[in-house]
């Protein structure tokens, strides 16, 4: 198989989109193992374990999903608020269920937002990203503060 020798290489790609695209900082996080209360005598959920904390972007996939339901009963990823994190392929994969939180944007809108991993990240042989299906959880209207 040949070298190119004109051209971009996916690196070369990758490098312009994260510098470009993935401008702002998320945080991605899973619940922590579970501790124990002395003074209720129960389990509770433990600290939040970060994941991933750097450079990624969140966009929406193109508008409200539709998903069929049958007899009645919602598909298990039926979500009405369905986007796409991205983040550079050196970040570690998410699992589903994990949180996707924005850090800092420009958009001062959507820091703080939170969205639901509902498929791990997925991948190809000319991927210049790491793409993710996630569910928002939280939404904020009016003007930001």
């Amino acid at each position: 198989m040949s070298v190119p020798t004109e051209g971009l290489t996916l690196g070369a790609v990758s490098t312009i989109v994260e510098k470009k695209i993935l401008t702002n900082k998320i945080r991605i996080y899973r619940p922590g193992e579970p501790v124990f209360n002395p003074d209720t005598g129960q389990y509770e959920p433990g600290p939040p374990v970060t994941v991933y904390e750097g450079p990624g972007a969140i966009f929406p996939a193109s508008g409200p999903s539709v998903v069929l339901h049958l007899a009645g009963q919602a598909y298990v990823d039926d979500t009405p608020s369905r986007y796409r994190l991205l983040t550079p392929l050196s970040a570690p994969v998410a699992s589903r269920e994990d949180t996707v939180t924005v850090v800092e944007a420009d958009d001062a809108s959507a820091v703080g937002r939170t969205w639901r991993v509902i498929d791990i990240g997925e991948t190809s042989t000319l991927s210049v990203v790491r793409t993710t299906w996630v569910d928002q959880n939280t939404q904020k209207t009016g003007t930001a503060t």
